[in-house]
């Protein structure tokens, strides 16, 4: 079975509490890695340790947009010290082209900056990069504009915007180091438990393997349950869908 991490961004009414104590949450529930969304005023070298004690390796951290291309040295010297690769972009939005075409140029030098320190920079979908500008997808778009951006493929946000998940992952073999897991509720369209919902997770799990990305992540962004509890359920499920133990 492929490693499963879990996005911090679904438990953080729990971090904001108590950020060291869901990481022992997490890791007792099963999870390989985890994906940070934020480090609540906590030292890289802490958490670095933190996560070393627990078993849970540092997948990649989403870092917002004005951060990575206004912040960059900073942020490249902590992610030096916490031991992560991967800097992720969790989230843009422009009106126009003009503003899409001088995102795109800053977020290649900010690359080019990244790829010298020896980490990669990769960049998470929401629907709206799949609005179109002229003729191309704002997605498709910036990963033509940013050649070494890696693509972190939300596939609950691509079949939200009512795209074929996997006919567009497989656009992208060489370019999807990992890969957002959320399930949908059909009414209201919001996001639920792996397993719960009506998208068809194995199927994103097995182009997945197919085109070597190295680890899922779970996501969850709406609830009917405690956070925690939600997202054990998730990996439970998932674990059974895909023949885990």
């Amino acid at each position: 079975m492929m490693p499963v991490a879990l996005q911090l961004w679904s438990v953080k009414d729990v971090c904001e509490k108590d950020f060291f104590g869901t990481l022992e949450k997490v890791s007792e529930m099963g999870y390989d890695g985890i994906e940070f969304a934020g480090y609540y005023n906590e030292p890289a070298q802490k958490i670095k340790e933190k996560c070393t004690d627990l078993g849970l390796q540092i997948v990649a951290s989403h870092i917002p947009a004005e951060k990575i291309l206004n912040d960059l040295d900073n942020v490249i010297s902590f992610e030096k010290e916490l031991g992560n690769n991967y800097i992720v972009c969790p989230y843009a939005s422009y009106d126009t082209k003009d503003e899409w075409k001088s995102f795109a140029s800053k977020l290649k030098m900010a690359c080019k900056k990244i790829e010298d320190a020896g980490m990669t920079l990769v960049y998470h979908n929401h629907h709206h990069e799949f609005h179109k500008l002229e003729d191309t997808y704002i997605l498709d778009y910036l990963l033509e504009m940013v050649p070494h951006l890696k693509a972190e493929l939300d596939t609950y946000w691509i079949q939200y915007a009512g795209v074929d998940v996997v006919s567009y992952m497989s656009q992208y073999e060489n370019r999807t180091p990992f890969i957002h897991l959320k399930d949908m509720k059909k009414d209201p369209m919001e996001s639920t438990e792996i397993g719960e919902g009506v998208l068809d997770i194995t199927r994103f799990v097995k182009q997945a393997e197919n085109q070597g990305v190295e680890w899922l992540v779970i996501e969850q962004e709406a609830f009917t349950k405690p956070s925690l509890e939600s997202v054990e359920i998730g990996l439970i499920n998932l674990q059974q869908l895909i023949g885990g133990n």
